[in-house]
């Protein structure tokens, strides 16, 4: 049994159908990417797994759990963390306030707490060298290692990220890559939703294209960075 399984998932905005029957599998320690063109459902399909957005019909299974009803919070202390898009940190609390804000669901055992910042700390020591800054005044990259950050705090088995390079210059997209290829060796499965193609495919071991709420290709990454119709569609027309 793979570690996150979706069947036939639909999901609504209202009375708008974005998502028409997904089939996803993500495996333990597994880097899988969703892409597609903007509009495709790829984040309403982080959010629906999360919680965040109720699915309508279908099944959503974590780490053996039917968790299609649960709720957000629920789906976290399962191991399911979900970094969104824009990064959403408490710009007026400090890099720690914000670190320990991802064990809120946890009672507040000091020894496990100070575990996890160390954890968090020694991946990210430029977090560490801020700690005591406010959110609001690190830079965009610092800014998304501290949302990286702060959702591994809650130890997930697996880590959801939508759009972690949006906005960032070329040299910080190539570390933040780094890191979730990093995180990705310690055991963490990774769920990626990425507007540069070209890098995703590179990185997960398996890809998805979506296409207004379907799934329409799916297969190794490498062997989807040479088709054609991705080639095409994604990356420019000549092969990664």
């Amino acid at each position: 049994m793979a570690l996150l399984e979706l069947h036939d998932v639909h999901s609504y905005y209202g009375r708008v159908h974005v998502l028409k029957g997904i089939r996803l599998t993500v495996e333990e320690g597994e880097i899988v990417t969703l892409i597609g063109s903007n509009g495709a459902g790829k984040t309403t399909t982080l959010r629906t797994l999360s919680g965040l957005v109720q699915a309508r019909e279908g099944k959503i299974i974590f780490a053996g759990t039917d968790i299609t009803r649960r709720k957000a919070d629920e789906i976290v202390r399962l191991g399911l963390a979900h970094v969104p898009e824009g990064r959403r940190i408490f710009t007026t609390l400090t890099v720690e306030e914000n670190l320990i804000l991802g064990r809120y669901l946890w009672a507040r055992d000091t020894r496990e707490l100070q575990k996890r910042l160390a954890e968090v700390y020694d991946l990210f020591p430029r977090l560490k060298e801020r700690r005591h800054q406010l959110g609001g005044s690190l830079s965009g990259g610092e800014q998304q290692m501290l949302a990286i950050g702060r959702a591994l705090m809650a130890e997930p088995k697996l880590l959801a990220l939508d759009e972690p390079s949006m906005g960032l210059a070329p040299m910080l997209v190539r570390q933040i890559f780094q890191i979730i290829e990093e995180v990705s060796r310690r055991g963490v499965a990774i769920l990626l939703v990425e507007q540069n193609a070209r890098r995703a495919l590179e990185l997960a071991h398996r890809a998805y294209v979506l296409d207004v709420g379907r799934i329409v290709l799916e297969g190794k990454a490498a062997d989807l960075a040479r088709d054609p119709r991705v080639q095409a569609a994604y990356l420019g027309g000549t092969p990664v």
